[in-house]
């Protein structure tokens, strides 16, 4: 019995964003886990890169950063841990506090950051998705931009919902503002995901679209 409550715990830990995770947990990896070379990194820092900190830490405790710029920084997801290397699941986030979609003025740069890095994971672009949950189905103030790989099923499901399609990934808020509009939607999530025919198609989703369409863990 004791062995199951200890597997069971292990497996609430290693999702990302529990419920046992801090709603700040993602702010305080961007403030004070990305500079390595702060001589307080190891005192300050709850999930240190690997390598830089005298502990040995499991991969849901560490921070390992894939692209990072002055405004955004691009990490691994913990639902990375344990899965075989064909599984992607990274986060793109700003640099400085932005709560989520519901903020009145997103950075609109960040999404290009972020499918630049998918890119360098998922080769094929149409297997790409950037996902962007509802702020009922998020347990972390600060925004972040899943970078994961659309299910098979996803992009007829995607075009059912009429998305609008977008020549820059620069436009995709304000398309995502439009879309959850015209479907009257008050609170909403985004998924991008790349138009067959060229640009890029913007739906705004009433629920989870990382949970509904993406390929978010690595035994969906």
């Amino acid at each position: 019995m004791r062995r199951v409550l200890v597997a069971l715990l292990f497996v609430v830990a290693a999702g990302c964003l529990s419920a046992g995770v801090s709603s700040d947990a993602l702010r305080r990896i961007v403030a004070n886990c990305l500079d390595t070379d702060d001589p307080r990194y190891c005192a300050r820092c709850p999930d240190p890169q690997a390598g830089y900190c005298r502990l040995d830490y499991p991969c849901s405790r560490t921070t390992e950063v894939w692209a990072l710029n002055q405004e955004y920084a691009a990490i691994r997801d913990i639902k990375m841990c344990g899965c075989g290397a064909g599984f992607v699941h990274g986060l793109a986030l700003p640099r400085f506090t932005v709560a989520g979609v519901e903020d009145p003025r997103p950075p609109d740069g960040i999404w290009r950051f972020a499918w630049d890095v998918a890119r360098v994971r998922i080769a094929e672009e149409d297997e790409i998705a950037l996902a962007v949950n509802p702020p009922e189905l998020r347990t972390q103030d600060q925004l972040h931009l899943h970078l994961v790989r659309l299910l098979p099923t996803a992009r007829l499901r995607v075009d059912a919902l009429r998305p609008i399609r977008v020549e820059r990934l620069e436009e995709s808020w304000a398309a995502a503002r439009e879309h959850a509009s015209t479907r009257q939607l008050a609170s909403y999530g985004v998924i991008v995901i790349r138009g067959l025919d060229g640009g890029w198609l913007v739906a705004a989703v009433g629920g989870s679209p990382e949970g509904s369409f993406t390929r978010a863990r690595c035994t969906s």
